[in-house]
């Protein structure tokens, strides 16, 4: 019974995510499928890299992921099928997938489109499911796609580092605002070797310590902690930290040098600083 997750920017608001799940189940009613999230923003290729990965890490072996996030940025003519630490992933050929992955995958394969389609969501998960149900019975690799294709690739979102300081980006908040940045416990711990720190965002909010719970501090009270996918993240026990503090998800167009941009950025990033 193949295990295949569902991600996408649709929303919940439309018939788009049970007719997606309904041509899954038409083509192989065997599929048993589980959804991640269906609200993620659109083209925001960090938040949805983010939410993908911490996902996929925890489901069992051989899994077949469906990421459907920006799908039609530009004119579709394949669709990435990936293999890479015992996943499966499958998604537009946008970048996000070495997004996802923050590697290179182990297998990747093009399935092309068929010239004369109709190339909407629906047809796009009847492409994945094929393709899913291809190799679980058993065909060769070169008979579901193009092996070693070439494909868009964009960086991760990596944070910026200096010999005392680390920069991250907001790159999620959660259902509580709880406001998550792309700074690992593992890269925090490496770049800090064992010195104090100050945790800086909008512009005098400072934090000197890691806890370990939201609990760890009075109600009200700020904090930062590591969450479950180990991405620094920081929150008010039993409050809304990206309301209270103005903070927002990171926009990679904000690229220019104006004040505007500038002051904005103010809100979108966090700095430590080691002593």
């Amino acid at each position: 019974m193949p295990l295949v997750t569902l991600t996408s920017d649709i929303g919940q608001q439309d018939y788009l995510v049970g007719a997606a799940k309904g041509r899954l189940l038409r083509i192989n009613p065997e599929f048993q499928i589980i959804d991640i999230s269906h609200s993620l923003s659109p083209f925001n290729y960090p938040q949805g890299a983010y939410v993908c990965r911490s996902a996929i890490r925890n489901f069992p072996e051989f899994t077949f992921h469906i990421v459907l996030i920006n799908l039609f940025e530009s004119k579709p003519d394949q669709l990435l099928f990936a293999f890479h630490k015992d996943q499966y992933v499958l998604c537009a050929d946008n970048g996000l997938l070495g997004m996802i992955l923050e590697d290179k995958p182990d297998m990747v394969i093009g399935i092309p489109f068929e010239k004369t389609a109709i190339k909407n969501t629906l047809y796009c998960i009847d492409v994945a499911a094929k393709a899913i149900t291809q190799l679980v019975n058993g065909e060769p690799i070169q008979r579901i796609g193009n092996p070693d294709p070439s494909y868009i690739e964009k960086n991760p979102l990596r944070p910026m580092l200096g010999e005392s300081w680390i920069e991250g980006q907001i790159i999620f908040i959660d259902n509580f605002e709880n406001v998550v940045v792309n700074i690992t416990q593992e890269q925090f711990e490496q770049q800090r070797r064992g010195r104090r720190f100050k945790i800086v965002f909008k512009r005098d909010e400072v934090i000197d310590r890691i806890s370990g719970s939201y609990a760890d501090v009075p109600q009200g009270e700020k904090l930062v902690m590591f969450n479950s996918a180990g991405y620094m993240e920081i929150a008010i026990n039993k409050g809304n930290a990206a309301g209270l503090f103005g903070l927002r998800g990171y926009n990679e167009t904000h690229t220019a040098t104006s004040t505007m941009v500038q002051n904005r950025l103010f809100y979108q990033t966090v700095k430590v600083f080691f002593e």
